[in-house]
C-alpha cells in the first residue's frame, strides 16, 4: 500500500538521522525516499470517523488534510506529475517558474532526475548518462555503462562503470559515474555540481574531478545521513561564454542541485555567480572561496560577491612577494625582464604585484613585455632580455597561454631563471617544455610533499601525483558535503552556512595561503606526467 509522507513525524517521535520536511511524496517502500522517515512515523494516534459514524479505513488526519492541501493546489496553477520508471512512482510538484522566492526548485524533488534532460546545455552535462572525457582504455566499457544508466539500469551501470575503473584506475570521470549510479540505487541523493573546462582543458579539468571523486567516494562509504549518497553533476565548461547559462541550467534543475564547484575569475564567471548567488545556491570558486588553516584544521568559507575582488588581490600580492622573495635571496642581485598577455584581467593584476613587490624589495625591473604585442618573437625578447642584464623571467601569463610560456623556455635554453604562478602548473609544461623548463619556480596553493597523508592516500587511489587542484577541489567537495548533510534539501540554508564558514577536520591543505605561497621546482624525475622526464618537486 503506498503512503504520503511530508517530512515530518506524526507519532511523535525523534528521528535524527531523517533530513526534514518537504512537500508531501507517495511511497511505494518502508520508507521514505525523500527524507527516510519509516512509514510508521506518519501514522498518529487519531483515526478518521466517517460519514456514517464509524472509523474511516487507516488513513490518519493529518495526512488526509496533506492530500486535501495537495488537490487545492491543483487548482491554483501548480500540477503534479506521475512517472513510472523501474517499478519506482515519483512525484513532482511545480508552480510556472519551477523555484519558490529563494530560486529553489519547489518541486517534491525526483530522486531519478537527469539534469541534462531539462537543461539548454544538454551534451555538456552528464551525471553519468553520457561520457564527457572522450577516448582512453576504458572507453568500451564507459559507453556500455552509460547506456545501462540512462535507462537506468542502475545494478547494470554500477558493474560496467566499475569495470571502467579496473581498467583505468586514474580516470576520475568513471569513478565520479560509478558512485553516482549507487547513489540513484540507493534513492535519494544529496546533488552537487562540478564545473571544468573539459573541451579546452582536459588535464586540468581531470585534475579537478580526482579531487571531487576521492571525496565523494569516502562520504559515500559512510554517508552521514543513511541511505543518502553524494551524487555529482559534471559539467564541461567548453566556452567560457556558456558559463551563465550553464549556471542556469544547474539553477533550473528539477534534481534540486544544492551546490557547486568550479568557474574561473573571468568576467563571463562573475556574472554566472551572480547567479548563484541571486538563487542562494552555493558555489565555491577561485572568486569568492577561502580555505584558511589552523591546528590541524580548515576553515572553507564563501564571500560575497561584491567582496571577491580583496580575496584575488590578497592572494595575488601573496604570490608576488613569494616570488620576489624567492628571487632576491638566491639570485641577487635581482634583474627582471616580466611578460604578461594584456588581454587577461589575472595576468594584468599579477603584473601590477610583481611591479610592487619588486620595488619594494629593491629589485631591478629591466623591462615589461606584452607577448601579445605585434610581431612579438619569443627568441628575440629572450636576447633583448639578456642583452639588458636580466638574470630573471617572471611569466605573469594566463593559463591559456601556455604555448607561450613553452616557448619562451625554449628560446631561454635555462640562461634566465623562470618564475611563475599557478597558473603555468600544467602537464603540457612538464611534458613539451622538455629540459627547457629544468629549474622553472611556480607558486602554487598546494604542493605533494611524500610525508603528507592525503598526498599518500590520493597517490595511491589515482596511482600517481595529483596536483594542488585536485586537494583544493578535495576540501570544497568535504566542505560542500558537510553542508549538504545539516541542511539536506535547503539550498538557502547551505548557501548561508558556507558564508559562515565549514570546518573540516579531515582536510588536504596545510597552511593559510594568505599568509604563505608554496614554491614547487621542475626536477628530473619519474613522478611527472607520462612522456615527461620532470615533476614538481616541493622547495621547503
Amino acid at each position: 500500500m503506498s503512503w504520503i509522507c511530508d517530512g515530518t513525524p506524526k507519532n511523535g517521535q525523534q528521528y535524527p538521522n531523517c533530513s526534514g520536511p518537504h512537500p508531501p511524496y507517495e511511497n511505494n517502500g518502508p520508507d521514505c525516499a525523500i527524507c527516510g522517515l519509516p512509514q510508521e512515523a506518519m501514522q498518529s494516534a487519531k483515526t478518521v470517523v466517517s460519514s456514517n459514524g464509524g472509523k474511516g479505513g487507516n488513513f490518519p488526519l493529518p495526512i488526509l488534510m496533506l492530500v486535501a492541501i495537495a488537490l487545492l493546489l491543483l487548482g491554483g496553477g501548480s500540477w503534479w506529475y506521475f512517472s513510472q520508471r523501474g517499478g519506482d512512482r515519483t512525484v513532482v510538484v511545480e508552480n510556472d517558474s519551477g523555484n519558490n522566492s529563494d530560486g529553489v526548485p519547489t518541486s517534491g524533488v525526483n530522486p531519478l532526475a537527469i539534469v541534462s534532460e531539462t537543461a539548454v546545455n544538454a551534451e555538456l552535462i552528464s551525471q553519468g548518462e553520457k561520457i564527457l572525457i572522450i577516448g582512453g582504455r576504458n572507453s568500451q566499457e564507459k559507453t556500455s555503462a552509460a547506456a545501462a544508466f540512462a535507462s537506468q539500469d542502475w545494478p547494470g551501470a554500477i558493474q560496467q562503470y566499475q569495470e571502467a575503473v579496473n581498467k583505468d584506475k586514474n580516470d576520475p570521470e568513471a569513478a565520479i559515474y560509478l558512485n553516482n549510479a549507487k547513489a540513484k540505487q540507493a534513492g535519494n541523493p544529496l546533488t552537487m555540481a562540478v564545473v571544468v573546462p573539459i573541451t579546452t582543458r582536459v588535464n586540468e579539468a581531470k585534475e579537478v574531478l580526482r579531487g571531487v571523486a576521492q571525496y565523494q567516494g569516502e562520504f559515500n562509504q559512510v554517508p552521514s545521513i543513511p541511505g543518502r549518497l553524494l551524487e555529482v553533476v559534471v559539467v564541461n565548461e567548453k566556452d567560457a561564454s556558456l558559463s551563465d547559462s550553464l549556471a542556469e541550467d544547474l539553477i533550473q534543475s528539477s534534481a534540486n542541485v544544492l551546490g557547486v564547484i568550479g568557474h574561473g575569475v573571468d568576467n563571463n564567471s562573475r556574472q554566472a555567480l551572480t547567479r548563484y548567488e541571486q538563487n542562494n545556491l552555493a558555489v565555491l570558486s577561485p572568486l569568492n572561496t577561502t580555505i584558511s588553516t589552523n591546528a590541524g584544521q580548515s576553515t572553507v568559507q564563501t564571500i560575497p560577491l561584491s567582496q571577491t575582488k580583496t580575496i584575488l588581490t590578497t592572494y595575488l600580492q601573496k604570490v608576488a612577494e613569494t616570488l620576489v622573495n624567492y628571487a632576491v635571496k638566491n639570485h641577487s642581485p635581482a634583474k627582471v625582464t616580466l611578460f604578461y598577455n594584456s588581454d587577461n584581467r589575472y595576468s594584468q593584476d599579477l603584473k601590477g604585484e610583481l611591479v610592487s613587490a619588486l620595488s619594494k624589495a629593491g629589485a631591478t625591473l629591466v623591462k615589461e613585455v606584452d607577448i601579445l604585442s605585434p610581431g612579438f618573437d619569443a627568441t628575440a625578447e629572450i636576447d633583448k632580455a639578456r642583452q639588458a642584464g636580466s638574470n630573471i623571467a617572471f611569466l605573469a601569463l594566463s593559463k591559456n597561454q601556455v604555448d607561450r610560456a613553452i616557448a619562451l623556455a625554449q628560446a631561454n635554453q635555462n640562461q634566465l631563471v623562470l618564475l611563475s604562478s599557478d597558473e603555468m602548473y600544467n602537464p603540457q609544461i612538464l611534458v613539451q617544455g622538455g629540459d627547457a623548463i629544468k629549474g622553472m619556480v611556480l607558486a602554487v596553493p598546494w604542493r605533494w610533499r611524500s610525508n603528507d597523508p592525503f598526498a599518500s592516500q590520493a597517490g595511491k587511489l589515482w596511482q600517481g601525483r595529483v596536483s594542488w587542484r585536485t586537494a583544493t577541489t578535495y576540501d570544497a567537495t568535504n566542505a560542500l558535503a558537510n553542508a549538504f548533510t545539516q541542511f539536506p534539501g535547503d539550498r538557502a540554508a547551505i548557501s548561508q552556512q558556507l558564508n559562515q564558514g565549514i570546518t573540516l577536520r579531515k582536510t588536504a591543505t596545510e597552511f593559510n595561503i594568505f599568509n604563505e605561497i608554496p614554491l614547487v621546482k621542475a626536477n628530473p624525475g619519474t613522478a611527472g606526467p607520462t612522456g615527461s622526464k620532470y615533476q614538481f618537486d616541493p622547495i621547503e
